[in-house]
């Protein structure tokens, strides 16, 4: 008994020394720790904005800020620029593609067919406007220029181009009179993509619309002779026989042809020739004849206008043969802090509300301004250092742009990585080689076959692509020449890498590139 009292004993020491250490208690403890304010997250959003979206963002603050203002003066805008040789810093200076292929306009807001009997000194409003005839005349005026001498806005008289919606639209009512078919006609219309082509399926779209799917085909054979010729086609085959039946150039062995384009994508001629029933002559014209057609009809009409791109970073060779850094003031937003404006209505302000509205924007009008100011030298400093780097691609070309990392660049100008790596997403250099995203710069190593440096992934596609483009007929590399060839030259690649990066660069097999080079020299030959 008294060896088990004991034992309790123990064991009852033990669960109250476990519920003291389960105690709770309050303790001071002093360390550090990063907080990303609002104006941090913001200031670090702003670095990996595009020149487009940081002037949208900017004006959008204009509008919202009474304190903040555009400065308009670009002569006055100080110009940042760097030797990237110096520690100097100034404080504010495939050759066919089609081979690939697999609403009316809105009238005019507000208009004149509203009753202006206000205008006249008989009667009318305040404004000489009935109610509801002020926004559309507001919007005329705004479209046509006011008639005391104000300035004009020329875009207001360009007219806008018809798309292909627009113009299929017109000839709608003119191919049927039918109100059914025009229903019907109107919906395919609405389904036809810019190129022309028809992506639908018309027995679902038979069942949709409740009509019989003969009445439907009938619908689209009629809207296939619409203009322009080769509109409503399935197919790439479909959209090159409309348009050499319109021309009255379709016959069996064109047919034949058009029936096995992925044999004359393959460059098989064998086969070909088989399939069609011709010989290589007759092959050879019927392909310059339909090379002379549109593969996509539709893109004439309201095609889509390319943003070119505008460079953030401009880069030029000095005198001495040093390469000069500056930014492009053109995409740089310039603001001004209103503050005699701010000292005049704050003196003005009555209640504490107003004062906290005005402090307010004061301050995220300084940040603001202090934020682009140091988005700028932040891409300014990651341009210099990575031309430092790629000096050699510069003066040399592609071949000689060396591996390099965010890190490298990183610790080189002593910024955090993640920094980097924001200020190089959408952002382009235009150097005297052309125009390049500042991500282009950064390439992956590959090891050299010696003691020498290692290779950029960048510089070995080059050569990779140099290499095929100097192939004849009779000597196409494969993918193990490729290779052999490279290790002649100091570069430790493999076979599959070399695969990988050919099909990057949509280069064909050898198979493939010999077969087409074969067929080239066969039509030269008949030529």
């Amino acid at each position: 008994m008294a060896r088990r009292t004991a034992g309790n004993a123990s064991y009852e020491g033990g669960i109250e020394s476990q519920r003291m250490a389960l105690t709770a208690k309050l303790e001071l403890r002093q360390g550090q720790q990063l907080v990303m304010t609002p104006q941090l997250q913001q200031a670090i959003r702003l670095l990996q904005l595009s020149n487009l979206e940081l002037n949208q963002f900017v004006e959008s603050e204009l509008e919202r800020n009474p304190l903040l203002e555009m400065d308009d003066a670009a002569e006055a805008a100080p110009k940042i620029e760097r030797d990237a040789d110096t520690e100097e810093r100034s404080d504010r200076n495939g050759e066919d593609e089609w081979l690939d292929l697999g609403k009316p306009v809105a009238e005019a807001d507000g208009g004149l067919d509203g009753d202006y009997d206000g205008s006249f000194s008989d009667g009318g409003g305040a404004s000489g406007m009935p109610d509801g005839a002020d926004s559309g005349w507001a919007s005329l005026r705004q479209r046509t220029g006011a008639f005391n001498g104000e300035e004009i806005n020329p875009e207001a008289f360009v007219s806008s181009e018809p798309s292909l919606r627009d113009h299929l639209s017109e000839q709608l009512p003119l191919a049927t009179h039918d109100h059914v078919e025009r229903l019907i006609g109107q919906h395919l219309i609405d389904m036809v993509d810019e190129a022309g082509y028809l992506h639908a399926d018309l027995e679902q779209l038979a069942v949709k619309l409740g009509a019989p799917l003969e009445l439907v085909e009938k619908v689209l054979a009629t809207l296939q002779t619409l203009d322009p010729v080769g509109v409503f086609a399935r197919s790439l085959a479909e959209c090159l026989a409309l348009q050499l039946k319109e021309q009255n150039r379709y016959d069996p062995q064109i047919a034949a042809l058009l029936d096995n384009l992925d044999l004359l994508a393959a460059h098989n001629m064998p086969a070909l020739r088989k399939a069609v029933g011709a010989d290589m002559s007759e092959i050879t014209d019927m392909v310059e004849e339909i090379k002379r057609l549109n593969p996509k009809p539709g893109l004439k009409f309201g095609a889509v206008q390319l943003q070119p791109v505008v460079p953030d970073v401009l880069v030029r060779a000095a005198s001495d043969g040093s390469w000069l850094i500056e930014l492009n003031s053109d995409t740089l937003p310039r603001v001004l802090v209103n503050r005699s404006y701010f000292a005049r209505v704050n003196s003005t302000a009555r209640t504490p509300k107003d004062k906290d509205y005005l402090n307010d924007c004061l301050q995220t009008a300084n940040w603001l301004a202090k934020s682009l100011d140091q988005r700028a030298r932040t891409i300014l400093r990651v341009s210099e250092e990575i031309i430092r780097q790629q000096d050699a691609f510069l003066t040399l070309g592609v071949r000689h742009l060396r591996p390099l990392n965010l890190k490298t660049v990183a610790e080189a100008i002593k910024m955090h990585e993640s920094t980097v790596s924001r200020v190089t997403s959408n952002k382009y250099m235009q150097t005297p080689r052309g125009i390049f995203e500042l991500k282009y710069f950064f390439t992956s190593a590959i090891s050299s076959a010696g003691e020498g440096e290692a290779h950029s992934s960048e510089s070995v596609r080059h050569r990779i692509r140099e290499l095929i483009d100097a192939e004849t007929p009779n000597a196409v590399l494969s993918d193990d020449t490729i290779v052999e060839r490279l290790k002649d030259e100091g570069i430790e690649i493999a076979r599959r890498t070399v695969a990988k990066y050919r099909e990057s660069m949509r280069i064909a097999s050898s198979v493939q590139r010999r077969r087409e080079k074969m067929l080239k020299c066969r039509m030269a030959k008949t030529a």
